[in-house]
C-alpha cells in the first residue's frame, strides 16, 4: 500500500476494538481528502468517496473484511476529451495479514489470485482509509469513455493508405 495513501487518506482502527463479532465502520473522505486523492491518481476531480468496512477476526492475527465502496469521480473521456462525473460503487472481499505471516518468497497460485486481496499490516491497527483510496484506484476504469461518446467515422482508414498498407493482407483476421 502506497505510503503516499497513508499520508492524504487515513482512518485507523484498532485491533483491540475488535471482539468476537463483526464490527462495522463507515468511512467518509472530507473534500480536503478527496482533493488530494484526485491530484494522486491524476482525476480531475472525486466529489464524494464513502466505504463501509465489516471486520472480523479469521484466526493468529488475520482479519476478514468486507468492504462497500462508493465514489463519485470526474473523469476526462479518451474519445472527446470531455470531462464527465461516475459513480462508482465496488464490492470487495479483504484480508488484513500481519506482514509476519506473509513470506516474501510466496508464490501467487490461482487459488491465491481469487481469493480476497490479502493486505499486510504491521503495528496494532489497520488503515481503513488508505485502503478505502487503494480499492477506488484499482476500481478506476483505465479508459474511460463518457457515456454515447463513440470515435469518428472513417477513425483508422489512415493505414489503408500509409506507409504499411502492403502490409493489411498479412493481418490476422479479428475474432
Amino acid at each position: 500500500m502506497s505510503d503516499d495513501m497513508s499520508q492524504i487518506f487515513s482512518r485507523r482502527m484498532k485491533l483491540g476494538g475488535i471482539g468476537t463479532n463483526k464490527v462495522t465502520r463507515t468511512i467518509t473522505a472530507t473534500s480536503e481528502e478527496c482533493a488530494a486523492l484526485a491530484a494522486l491518481f491524476g482525476l480531475p476531480a472525486i466529489a464524494a468517496l464513502a466505504g463501509e468496512f465489516t471486520v472480523s477476526h479469521e484466526r493468529a492475527g488475520v482479519l476478514a473484511a468486507d468492504l462497500k465502496l462508493t465514489a463519485r469521480v470526474t473523469q476526462e473521456c479518451v474519445v472527446t476529451l470531455e470531462l464527465f462525473e461516475t459513480t462508482i460503487t465496488e464490492a470487495a472481499q479483504l484480508r488484513f495479514v500481519p506482514e509476519s505471516k506473509l513470506g516474501a518468497g510466496d508464490v501467487l497460485d490461482a487459488e491465491t489470485l481469487e481469493g480476497p486481496d490479502e493486505i499486510p499490516y504491521a503495528g496494532e491497527a489497520i488503515d481503513l482509509g488508505a485502503v478505502l483510496a487503494e480499492q477506488l484506484a484499482l476500481a478506476l476504469d483505465p479508459y474511460p469513455r463518457k457515456p454515447g461518446a463513440a470515435l469518428p467515422e472513417g477513425f483508422g482508414e489512415a493505414a489503408a493508405s500509409g506507409p504499411f498498407a502492403a502490409l493489411l493482407p498479412f493481418k490476422k483476421p479479428e475474432v
